[in-house]
């Protein structure tokens, strides 16, 4: 197995994998226990309207998906906070009008998209410097505005009425937390795609949250969990000429499977 690590690409797909998994475990494990996975989806949908942007633009389509995919999170909480239309309408119009924005800007970019596909399905094993350096940058981001919010993160994600109740601006934190979404799934773009995001922010906090209540314990172990099932689903596609992204979702799947079947027969109590 060491000898994949010879190549550079490979290389820089496991220091991927690495930063993906630390935005998908600590984002991912409020998206679980707040059960806002259906907007993530929608946000990760979206997200693909900022990367139509970028080629139209001509600059690097995930440093244009960043306020893109921001923006459109903040809408999507602005709708379904103020407006009178339910959560799943809101969420699919803006899910539509996303992936519709990207393809009308790829469009009508002169020339042809070349790697257009690795946004949609995720091309881990063509993740260039740059990307890792932006990456990593976003990972700063989300841990450090975690780290001065956990408090209000925390009471949000618990009970969103008491914490109006006692005088926290619950809506400008629920804001915050879906901007903190977005950046996740800006982060997972070039690992697997916009639309196998969700199975990646969703499946190794699934997993972790059936051992623990502690959402401190739940986001180290859903990290841990994450790098391990990438790089599992990562080797894979190596060995069998797979597509990584579809491989490593596949797998995670899997893993969620066998550990649902394992608490079950088990009976364990999360600690």
């Amino acid at each position: 197995m060491l000898e994949i690590f010879q190549y550079s690409f490979m290389q820089n797909a496991f220091l991927s994998a690495i930063l993906a998994s630390v935005a998908c475990g600590v984002v991912g494990s409020y998206v679980v226990i707040k059960r806002i996975v259906f907007i993530s989806g929608g946000i990760s949908h979206a997200a693909f309207g900022g990367v139509g942007l970028g080629y139209f633009l001509g600059l690097n389509p995930v440093l244009a998906a960043v306020p893109f995919t921001v923006f459109s999170a903040i809408i999507i909480g602005l709708i379904n906070k103020r407006m009178d239309v339910s959560e799943d309408t809101a969420i699919g119009i803006l899910w539509s009008v996303g992936m519709a924005l990207g393809i009308i800007f790829i469009n009508i970019t002169p020339g042809y998209a070349p790697d257009l596909l690795s946004y949609l399905f995720g091309s881990i094993l063509t993740v260039p410097l740059g990307d890792l350096y932006l990456m990593l940058l976003l990972d700063l981001v989300i841990l450090v505005t975690v780290f001065l919010f956990q408090r209000e993160f925390l009471s949000l994600s618990f009970d969103e009425e008491y914490s109006t109740v006692v005088g926290m601006p619950a809506e400008a934190m629920y804001l915050m937390l879906l901007s903190l979404v977005a950046l996740s799934v800006v982060v997972l773009i070039k690992v697997v795609g916009v639309i196998l995001i969700i199975a990646l922010l969703t499946i190794p906090a699934a997993i972790t949250r059936n051992y623990t209540n502690r959402l401190g314990r739940m986001m180290l172990y859903s990290v841990l969990l994450g790098i391990l099932l990438t790089f599992g689903g990562l080797y894979l596609s190596y060995v069998f000429n797979l597509a990584s992204g579809a491989t490593i979702v596949l797998f995670m799947a899997l893993a969620f499977l066998l550990s649902s079947l394992f608490k079950r027969l088990t009976s364990q109590h999360p600690i």
